[in-house]
């Protein structure tokens, strides 16, 4: 059976129109991912040290930093919140450059950083699959998620 036209039309318009949608979703996790994950990826150059973290709030942690190098202690130095942060633990920081805020480093910190991706990723499977009837590609960029989001809950 032959299709006129305008299905053709809207078949490309919709095909057009979903490949933007996950095009959206996976920038949209890069971004957000990126703002911690430069600190911990590029981390040459910048301050490592240890927080031990004292006082949590309802979204962030503090604590003494004791740095690496040269240097004296600090008091006060903010850790976002999470599950796996929690009061008296121990964890190999970097300090973002100009603030009293710090990152965790090492693979829990990579993974941690680039947690809204894989959740970017398990979105876009699921409009690569429907909406774009893809459904090899679909399992594949689930599954790359799926595989980030677990690693970071043993990581963490």
């Amino acid at each position: 059976m032959k299709r006129n036209s305008s299905g053709r039309m809207l078949d490309h318009g919709r095909r057009v129109s979903m490949a933007a949608v996950a095009l959206l979703l996976l920038v949209a996790g890069f971004w957000s991912s990126w703002g911690t994950a430069q600190h911990v990826l590029l981390s040459k150059g910048r301050e490592h040290g240890t927080l031990t973290v004292a006082d949590c709030g309802e979204k962030t942690c503090t604590g003494p930093y004791d740095p690496d190098g040269p240097g004296g202690a600090r008091s006060g130095m903010v850790i976002e919140r999470s599950v796996a942060v929690a009061e008296g633990a121990e964890l190999a920081v970097v300090v973002k450059p100009g603030t009293d805020e710090v990152v965790r480093t090492g693979w829990p910190g990579v993974l941690h950083a680039w947690l809204p991706l894989g959740g970017a990723l398990l979105l876009a499977a699921c409009v690569i699959g429907g909406g774009l009837r893809m459904a090899r590609t679909a399992w594949a960029t689930a599954a790359a998620g799926g595989v980030l989001l677990v690693g970071a809950f043993f990581a963490l």
